[in-house]
């Protein structure tokens, strides 16, 4: 019951996320959330709180980034609940050139229904390629 629970918030989560409305997802989290993105790119890093959060959420929906989530396991208590998501993300041009695409799995920990830590798990050798494909296409990305 769990899993199929929140496999429908993540997926509506997700869906608001590629429609370019971070609220839900926001929702969500804890004032004191923590955000583990690793590797090298300009993704990468430990991001602590709501507002530093919010931030990386909005330059992911500003780049039109669609993530997809194919599978939602929550277990645990409502103090403390464990989410493991496994999907997919992509960044396709305007004229449908698909430039970016990754498998994620993100790993996260809920206290009473408030996400508070998630680590994202994924090829992080894509993040920098994306970075070059941006500084190079960016401005026309922006234009569309």
């Amino acid at each position: 019951m769990q899993s199929w629970l929140g496999k429908k918030l993540v997926r509506y989560t997700m869906r608001n996320l590629n429609a370019g409305n971070v609220k839900p997802t926001l929702r969500m989290d804890a004032r004191d959330v923590e955000l583990t993105f690793p590797g090298e790119s300009s993704f990468s890093g430990v991001i602590k709180g709501k507002p530093q959060v919010r931030a990386w959420l909005e330059r992911f929906v500003a780049l039109g980034l669609q993530i997809v989530a194919d599978e939602v396991v929550v277990k645990g208590w409502p103090w403390r609940t464990t989410i493991c998501i496994r999907g997919t993300d992509h960044l396709d041009t305007p004229d449908g050139e698909r430039v970016y695409a990754n498998r994620y799995v993100i790993w996260g920990h809920l206290r009473w229904g408030r996400l508070k830590r998630y680590e994202v798990y994924e090829d992080t050798v894509a993040p920098v390629e994306l970075d070059r494909w941006l500084a190079a296409n960016e401005r026309t990305l922006k234009a569309a």
